[in-house]
């Protein structure tokens, strides 16, 4: 067992969260990570006991044009306000993870400036990938490289020359012996070499007992990347998708499905795969701009917390704040807040205090640390699970109706129940639990035991305040973008933003009347229900049909997927399934 394995991350990108400018003007430091030491005790406060921050070091603009590996940006201060802030979070009890942008440089990086003046003479040009001396580029160097996602400003490392490894093995050193970091986030891990990748992990196994190495990776086998060999964990965009999306479209099925596939794709381990689990981040729109009904954020929150993964909360979105993706410019996603406005937030603000609740019950409970993972119920808009360890059971029942719901679902071996967010009780009966889910919300019952008696006397109640949250719904496809904030206002010409990582179909958003009017054209409106047990199952074998004929349509059809639409015998889920094609 390791910190990282009851991990409850708090992401913060500092450039944003601090104010700072733009553009680096590369002068004296401005000391502005030192604004940002109050927020350790709002972390804490809020049940997080980890800090991914970054990106940190000198850079041109958004940070990930690095200058110099081996200094804070100036626009956020010096060494020593970094030192002192990562000390800071350790007297906390808190670990700190920074942002490692080893795939590419910035052009002001002192290899490729050698190499901008020296051109064939210099030592650095073999640093970089496919430099070519007969080509150029928009900046008139006379010569033409490699680059990351189009942008000549992000200057591809050559990860296979030793010299270029070395250096970057010496850099993940100096961070530990001069900042005591305890891990790193490896930016655009999906286009690493792996050899790169071994290099890394086997000084992350030298520098420090259970120093964390976590890879940004969108699509995939995660597999690939998470074993002995290469990474602790990779971020996990595929249950982000499937989160806000299976809430959005009342379609559960679509995050079991993931979770199932993700947890078998983990060999059925949930402790040698543990992915990073997210709901939103600086690259992908706030989730509470992304939820149609944000009475949603209470279920999604709870699953973010309790599916096996590391939960990580992105900062200002325990306040409910929105955040929405833009053409040119991510500085919506990214804004400047001041602590001091939600000083309040944990008692005035339902949805700081829901994050709270949370993460201490998080922090308590083993099981939805290294427990296994069981479904136990499965519907269009009720999903319920249980976490298993040692003995422990923990059972996890979410609602994303309009109206409660009640089920009946396998309990443990306890004679009792806690809800761990109302506080309500419920007796075991015939090895099942009843229990009143609330409309748009869900809860965590936790067994009554002797040794659970302690923990659950801590309980207090959180008040949800699902109604204000329903009235203050509406559809991101209509509703007005929100204003950036103060001081970050234009998309720089001359420095794009990094692109996001977020696929296209996980970003696009889309008009929900008219994508329900184009699912219901597709599909014939269901007749009355019919009393014949052959009937029925006759229709059902007829939407798998069509299921596997629309997958038939867009590429090859996997026995596991054929087994998960024959899987599946749910009527209404399916339906729901053929209209979720577009």
């Amino acid at each position: 067992m390791a910190w990282y394995d009851e991990a409850v991350f708090y992401h913060i990108y500092p450039l944003g969260l601090a104010g700072a400018p733009k553009e680096n003007a590369y002068g004296e430091p401005e000391h502005r990570l030192n604004t940002l030491l109050p927020w350790i005790d709002h972390i804490r406060s809020i049940g997080c006991n980890a800090i991914y921050i970054g990106p940190l070091f000198e850079s041109v603009g958004h940070g990930y044009e690095t200058t110099d590996y081996k200094k804070l940006d100036s626009r956020l201060g010096d060494n020593e306000d970094l030192k002192n802030f990562v000390a800071e979070c350790h007297k906390k009890e808190i670990r700190v993870i920074f942002d490692g942008v080893f795939n590419h440089t910035g052009r002001d990086f002192f290899a490729f400036k050698d190499i901008k003046e020296k051109r064939e003479g210099s030592q650095y040009k073999d640093w970089y990938c496919n430099v070519n001396f007969w080509g150029n580029n928009e900046y008139n160097d006379g010569f033409s490289y490699d680059n990351w996602g189009g942008y000549n400003l992000l200057v591809k490392l050559n990860q296979r020359n030793p010299a270029v490894k070395d250096y970057i093995c010496d850099v993940i050193r100096f961070w530990v012996s001069e900042f005591d970091v305890d891990g790193i986030r490896l930016d655009a891990a999906d286009v690493l070499d792996f050899d790169f990748m071994k290099a890394l992990r086997h000084v992350a196994n030298e520098v420090k007992p259970d120093f964390w190495l976590m890879g940004e990776v969108i699509h995939g086998d995660y597999s690939r990347w998470v074993n002995e060999g290469t990474l602790h964990s990779v971020t996990n965009y595929q249950l982000h998708k499937a989160l806000y999306s299976g809430n959005n479209d009342h379609n559960f099925f679509e995050i079991a499905h993931t979770v199932k596939r993700l947890y078998e794709m983990g060999s059925n381990n949930p402790n040698g795969f543990k992915l990073y689990n997210f709901v939103d981040n600086h690259d992908v729109e706030r989730i509470y701009t992304k939820l149609n009904n944000k009475a949603h954020f209470t279920p999604v929150h709870i699953l973010l917390y309790t599916l096996p993964g590391i939960p990580s909360l992105y900062y200002g979105s325990e306040f409910g704040i929105e955040g929405r993706k833009e053409k040119f410019s991510d500085d919506s996603l990214r804004p400047a807040l001041n602590l001091d406005d939600y000083k309040n937030a944990l008692t005035d603000n339902s949805f700081t205090a829901l994050i709270a609740a949370l993460g201490r019950i998080r922090q308590q409970s083993k099981a939805l640390s290294y427990g296994d993972y069981r479904e136990l119920k499965l519907m269009n808009r009720q999903y319920a699970f249980s976490r298993n360890f040692e003995g422990e059971s923990v059972v996890v029942t979410v609602n994303n109706d309009d109206s409660d719901f009640t089920m009946t679902v396998p309990a443990g071996n306890a004679a009792e129940y806690a809800g761990a967010l109302s506080g309500q009780k419920v007796r075991v009966e015939n090895g099942n639990i009843c229990v009143n889910v609330k409309a748009n919300s869900g809860e965590i019952w936790l067994p009554v035991t002797d040794q659970t008696a302690s923990r659950l006397s801590d309980i207090t109640p959180v008040a949800l305040h699902v109604e204000d949250a329903v009235k203050n719904a509406v559809a991101p496809a209509t509703e007005k973008a929100p204003e950036k904030a103060p001081g970050n206002h234009d998309a720089d010409p001359k420095a794009p933003e990094k692109a996001s990582h977020d696929n296209s179909a996980a970003t696009k958003e889309s008009d929900p009347a008219a994508a329900k009017a184009t699912a219901t054209a597709a599909v014939p409106a269901a007749k009355a229900p019919e009393t014949s047990e052959d009937f029925e199952r006759g229709k059902i074998a007829g939407l798998q049909e069509a299921i596997i004929a629309i997958m038939e349509k867009n590429g090859p059809v996997t026995d596991q997927m054929r087994k998960d639409v024959t899987d599946n015998v749910y009527h209404d889920s399916l339906i729901n399934w053929i209209k979720s094609f577009r």
